[in-house]
């Protein structure tokens, strides 16, 4: 099998395509469980395809061109969950087959083919929190783009304009998911060892990174958004707070990563006791390291909490792999690894239709799903606010206000005793208020007492927590 996707021939490409398929879609056949961050995704769709800018008319902490691409999936069905799992499973196959590209033009190891391609996608396959449509996922795409840019067309320095979209796609994944602003530490290396004048070279780095943050709040700032931006997308992630923290519990994410991490292990063993001949891929190993620290670095900051989070090892994994791969003493051994990690790779995913999740301690996804509150389950097909961070009555029903994400809904809402706060509550619900209010955090009364125009309005209904639009 290894010797088979060793080989560049077409055909190879063909087979990693189903061998992916065969991985993934046999399970989309069996049901797609709404997880927390789909939900959210789908909730920011909506309100951006009814018209919404995001941060002016969403209080949301998500970055805008994956808010875009949201809103984009919408208008072709409501709530296309379905095709966010296809998305993602194509946009991890760009991801595998561009790298495997850069890989094999840049020469960084003397044997070619798929079998980087083929490493990256079966990692990926090891854990379903990479299933999912995830802002980190959509921007590392950018990432792995901006590889080949910031690597020398000859082995003499850079064409310096690939230097500035290097910094441009970067900077483009980063309004995907802002913490990929990290990786200019890598280019900010590569810089170090590929070019001849770095600081130069890293000034137009960073002017490309800044272009499409520059356009993007010059449209802010005519939209009359840009402190909302300011506040919403850069803010929280300045103080520490993790944008989209909706993925998997960190217990289960690092029983996940045990597979990638023992042939992370693996692997690193195998490429220090390998002599590299050319100083280029010596560079290139180091360049490795150092996305491998950046990786590391992203998840301890973002505590393990957004999901897609491997997908940041993945390209250093892919590289590092690639020695373990190699011809060994053993010609039998690598064949038997990697036929030993596809096993691995089935049983893990298709633990719950074999009935192994209680053997190996991995609970199915299915089991932190979003469910629908029974306590609202009167609640269908109706639009709604929730006064409070519980996402689950939005199951069943649409958002009809701008307020999201209850913390950053405390700007108003934290704020009653402030007339800045009651004027923007009440300009922002008098166009078209909910029909309903799910009032958890006891808000209502006092609602009702400062901005009667609108709040009086509510009626309470059999459920105390819920109140009615009376028109």
């Amino acid at each position: 099998m290894l010797r088979f996707f060793k080989s560049p021939l077409p055909s190879r490409l063909i087979l990693l395509v189903l061998l992916l398929l065969a991985l993934r879609l046999p399970l989309l056949w069996l049901g797609v469980p709404l997880m927390p961050a789909e939900l959210h995704a789908l909730l920011v769709g909506e309100r951006l395809h009814e018209g919404a800018l995001p941060y002016r008319d969403l209080y949301d902490s998500t970055a805008p061109l994956a808010s875009v691409l949201f809103g984009a999936l919408d208008v072709i069905a409501s709530r296309p969950l379905l095709l966010y799992r296809l998305l993602a499973l194509g946009i991890l196959a760009l991801q595998a087959l561009r790298l495997n590209v850069v890989l094999n033009r840049a020469d960084v190891h003397p044997e070619r083919g798929f079998v980087g391609a083929l490493t990256y996608l079966l990692l990926a396959s090891s854990t379903f929190d990479l299933d999912i449509l995830s802002p980190l996922l959509i921007g590392h795409t950018f990432i792995i783009l901006s590889l080949s840019a910031l690597l020398p067309t000859t082995r003499e320095g850079y064409d310096n304009r690939r230097l500035f979209r290097a910094g441009f796609l970067i900077g483009v994944a980063a309004l995907c998911y802002l913490p990929l602003a990290l990786f200019l530490l890598v280019g900010l290396f590569a810089v170090i060892i590929f070019a001849a004048n770095s600081f130069r070279s890293f000034l137009l780095l960073v002017c490309g990174f800044l272009f499409p943050y520059a356009v993007a709040a010059t449209l802010f700032l005519y939209a009359e958004a840009l402190p909302s931006f300011v506040q919403f997308h850069l803010q929280p992630v300045l103080r520490g707070v993790v944008a989209g923290a909706d993925g998997l519990p960190l217990a289960l994410q690092l029983r996940l990563l045990i597979v990638p991490g023992v042939v992370l292990l693996l692997a690193l063993g195998r490429t220090f006791t390998t002599s590299l001949g050319l100083v280029f891929q010596v560079k290139f190993l180091q360049l490795m390291l150092v996305w491998l620290l950046v990786a590391f670095a992203m998840a301890a900051a973002g505590r393990g909490a957004a999901p897609g989070t491997l997908v940041l090892f993945l390209p250093s994994l892919t590289y590092f792999s690639l020695f373990l791969w190699q011809k060994a003493r053993r010609a039998w051994a690598p064949e038997v690894l990697l036929l030993l990690l596809v096993g691995t790779v089935v049983v893990i995913r298709y633990r719950d239709v074999l009935h192994l999740d209680g053997v190996l301690q991995l609970p199915s996804e299915r089991n932190y799903a979003v469910q629908p509150n029974p306590i609202y389950a009167t609640l269908q097909g109706q639009r709604l606010l929730v006064l409070g961070p519980d996402r689950r009555p939005y199951v069943q029903n649409r958002l009809a206000s701008p307020y999201l994400d209850w913390q950053l809904a405390q700007k108003d809402f934290g704020h009653l005793n402030e007339y800045a706060a009651v004027f923007r509550l009440a300009d922002n619900f008098a166009p078209n208020p909910p029909d309903y209010l799910i009032d958890e955090a006891g808000l209502l009364p006092e609602l009702q007492y400062k901005v009667p125009s609108i709040f009086g309005r509510y009626k309470p209904t059999a459920n105390e927590k819920v109140y009615r639009l009376v028109k």
